[in-house]
Order: C-alpha cells, then sequence, then structure tokens
C-alpha cells in the first residue's frame, strides 16, 4: 500500500522531487521517483489548494508526501484527507513535539485522527477497524530536524514510536551552527553525522529535503541517508535534448 516504506524496511534508499499546483503531477508520479513531495511552508499554497494535484497522481507508482506549515492538527488532517501518503512537520525540536505529530496522523487507539471515512487510495476494504490499523501501519510520519536542540534531543525524539524518517532541513540547520549554506564545512558534516548516527541508533531513516547545490547524492547515500529529493527539470530537460538530437531536422 506504500511503497516507499516498504522499501526503507528494506534497507533501499529512495528518491523523490518536487511537486506543485503548477506542473504535470501525474507525469511525475509516472516518471520512476519513489515520491512527489508538496510544500505548503514555504509556498504560497495552502494544503487544501492540492487536491487537484493529489488527484492526479492516483494510479501512479510514486507516494504524495505532503510538508505542513505547522505541528497542527488541522493541517495534518487536511493533508492526509487530501490523499497525502506521509506527512512532514518542520521544526521538531522535542520528545513531546514527535509525540503530539505522531498523534494527529493516527487513527485511535494509537492517535487522534477524526475520521473521515474509508479513502480509496489506501485499497479497499470490508471492516473499517481494518482499513484503520492498514493507514495507521503505512503512513510515512516524517518530523524535521532543523535545530541544534533537535540534534541534543535526537534519541528522546527518535524513539517515539511511529516516527520513520528523520528529515534534515539543510538550510535552516546550517545556519543553526553558524555556517550558513555551509554543506562542506567540518561544523556541518559533523552535525549530519550525529544526526545519522542517532538516526541509526533508533531505528529511524536519517534524510535530507534536497541535496545541497552541487554536492553528489552518493556522498550523502555513503554517509548513511536514504531518503531525498532532487530536481526533476533538468533530467527532463537533458531528456528532451537527447530526443531532439535523434531526428533529422
Amino acid at each position: 500500500m506504500n511503497a516507499v516504506k516498504d522499501r526503507l524496511r528494506s534497507g533501499e534508499t529512495v528518491v523523490g522531487t518536487i511537486g506543485s499546483i503548477h506542473v504535470d503531477n501525474a507525469m511525475l508520479g509516472d516518471s520512476g521517483f519513489d515520491f512527489v513531495l508538496f510544500d505548503t511552508q514555504h509556498t504560497p499554497v495552502e494544503v487544501k489548494q492540492l487536491n487537484p494535484a493529489l488527484q492526479a497522481m492516483r494510479g501512479t507508482p510514486a507516494a504524495p508526501i505532503i510538508r505542513v506549515s505547522d505541528n497542527r492538527p488541522d493541517l495534518i488532517v487536511f493533508a492526509l484527507d487530501a490523499g497525502a501518503r506521509g506527512i512532514i512537520v518542520p521544526m521538531v525540536n522535542t520528545k513531546e513535539e514527535a509525540e503530539a505529530m505522531v498523534r494527529s496522523c493516527k487513527y485511535s487507539p494509537l492517535g487522534d485522527r477524526s475520521n473521515s471515512g474509508v479513502r480509496g487510495e489506501w485499497g479497499e476494504f470490508d471492516d473499517y477497524r481494518e482499513y484503520m490499523d492498514a493507514v495507521n501501519d503505512e503512513l510515512l510520519i516524517i518530523p524535521m530536524i532543523e535545530t541544534q536542540r533537535a540534534i541534543d534531543n535526537i534519541d528522546e525524539i527518535c524513539s517515539v514510536d511511529g516516527i520513520d524518517v528523520f528529515l534534515v532541513g539543510p538550510s535552516d540547520l546550517s545556519i543553526e551552527l553558524g555556517v550558513p549554506l555551509g554543506w562542506e564545512t567540518d561544523t556541518y558534516q559533523k552535525g549530519l553525522d550525529e544526526i545519522v548516527a542517532g538516526c541509526q541508533r533508533n531505528g529511524v531513516v536519517p534524510g535530507m529535503f534536497f541535496i545541497p547545490p552541487g554536492m553528489d547524492p552518493n556522498f550523502f547515500v555513503d554517509k548513511g541517508f536514504r531518503f531525498f529529493t532532487q530536481p526533476w527539470a533538468p533530467w527532463a530537460q537533458d531528456g528532451i535534448k537527447q530526443g531532439l538530437t535523434g531526428i533529422k531536422r
């Protein structure tokens, strides 16, 4: 029901890209990416505006994942009801904040998510309890680590049952560590190493919201990160150029 979660459970690396209400999300869903990430924190788009984009992805292999703008139950439930298979919450700094996120994502008895009926994107179910248990098990829950406080609390945060990925916010973390956009500095790389070690101690997947410009994704894979996004437009342009070169004109 959630191929991204299956791949992470088996130890694979998953790669996604950024979608929006202005692009062909059906194409992105069929392009080979494992997931398509929709951001409502740093874009002028609210969760409810994403409904057409997520509907366009139905039936494609990629999983839609939404970053909400705040750790609020109403924003999380809007995103889930729209069809998100994963939720990202920014600036999670404590165990209590992580617990609140999980409660908002999961149906009772594991959480407080309000029930809105069976959502077809999770499959067909005859029993409503079976449906809720399946969603509780398959949904990706992804808090973001963007501060030194979060690094200091990483063992407590990762100990919260239900968290799948701890996602680095590269820009905010670099600013917090005193090396703004200093991706290759020893200070920043040491912070990443602490995050990976904390995640691995607790059975949580370390992830990057994006791979910093000019850096090799495999550098981060070798470091231990198994969840990140890559921009799709340059690859699409390269494919178009390659196709055009084969035509006699």
